[in-house]
């Protein structure tokens, strides 16, 4: 199957560069179950919850992972044992061994580079992730045309965020407040925090024309067994966000710790998960072939169009859709 098979034409005016006035203000478009094709609020979300439900939410938390050093602008995307890969504007320029600082003094040394990676560089500190908390910006994807600022330190991170480790928020749980959280579990329905940390697997654009030609980066998660044991049991399975359903799938229903690589395509048979609440994707992108894959690539066309001619807010501060899987 081709790339090209998932694009699709998007006007930049429908994709939102700032969060709305409150979390739970977006629009949510309702696509397979009994609704068919179906506009709604996520302030409706429970609308759509059945006593026994699980409701599962990435909980990682988003490093401010974008900084400065030597007149180069840096975005960490994976933690190893001995540094952090990550992308930098002009990186062409840099040569193994070279030494850049940060705005607190920090200094980087450039040790590897890699075509798929970009750069590997280590800190020459004690702590990096309180570097980056001094030094360091919200990593807002390329297509938000601004800068990040105070806002974006709150609302690009989810409210029941945990574990420290993404270098991209799991958007579709930017819209739940503490007040929504609530009305799920008064609904009969259990809320269960996995963790995936976001990494350069989930947001790399796909380049190869055929996308059997694609490798995804991986990415470290966490379902314990206590998970694990919650989810098997549930009626429905819910995941929010994408992250969350790439876990659960890879787990198949058992705990897991390690790093996932799962490239969810068309054809794949899901054994986990029953509906999915996420954001509007970009074009050719992994996510997109997700959706598809789950609520059937005619119906996603369909959604999309419709979204798009109801000028729905795309990408990560936009609307969502709550799909429903299509029966194989």
């Amino acid at each position: 199957m081709k790339t090209s098979n998932f694009d699709f034409d998007l006007s930049f005016e429908l994709i939102a560069q700032a969060p709305p006035q409150a979390r739970d203000a977006a629009r949510m478009l309702v696509v397979g179950g009994d609704a068919g094709l179906y506009d709604d609020a996520v302030r409706n979300f429970i609308k759509y919850l059945r006593p026994g439900d699980a409701v599962v939410f990435n909980d990682s938390r988003v490093i401010p992972c974008r900084f400065d050093a030597g007149g180069y602008e840096f975005t960490l995307h994976t933690k190893t044992e001995s540094g952090w890969w990550g992308f930098a504007k002009k990186s062409g320029k840099l040569k193994i061994g070279d030494r850049l600082r940060l705005a607190d003094g920090t200094e980087i040394k450039i040790t590897d580079k890699s075509i798929g990676s970009g750069l590997h560089v280590e800190f020459d500190c004690d702590n990096v992730f309180e570097v980056l908390e001094r030094t360091g910006k919200m990593p807002l994807p390329p297509y938000i045309r601004r800068m990040a600022d105070e806002t974006d330190a709150a609302r690009y991170q989810t409210v029941y965020a945990g574990p420290l480790g993404s270098m991209a928020a799991p958007t579709a749980g930017l819209h739940f407040t503490p007040e929504l959280l609530a009305t799920i579990k008064a609904a009969g329905a259990e809320i269960i925090n996995i963790t995936l940390h976001v990494g350069a697997g989930t947001w790399l654009p796909v380049k190869a024309e055929n996308i059997r030609d694609h490798k995804m980066h991986g990415e470290y998660g966490v379902i314990t067994p206590q998970q694990a044991e919650a989810i098997g049991r549930a009626k429905r399975v819910i995941a929010v966000g994408t992250t969350s359903l790439r876990l659960l799938e890879n787990a198949a229903g058992k705990p897991f710790a390690g790093t996932t690589d799962i490239f969810i395509t068309p054809g794949y048979k899901f054994k986990v998960v029953d509906v999915l609440l996420t954001n509007f994707h970009l074009p050719r992108s992994t996510l997109f072939m997700l959706v598809c894959a789950f609520a059937g690539m005619n119906e996603m066309r369909r959604a999309y169009a419709h979204a798009i001619s109801e000028k729905y807010r795309f990408f990560s501060y936009g609307d969502c859709c709550l799909l429903f899987k299509k029966d194989s």
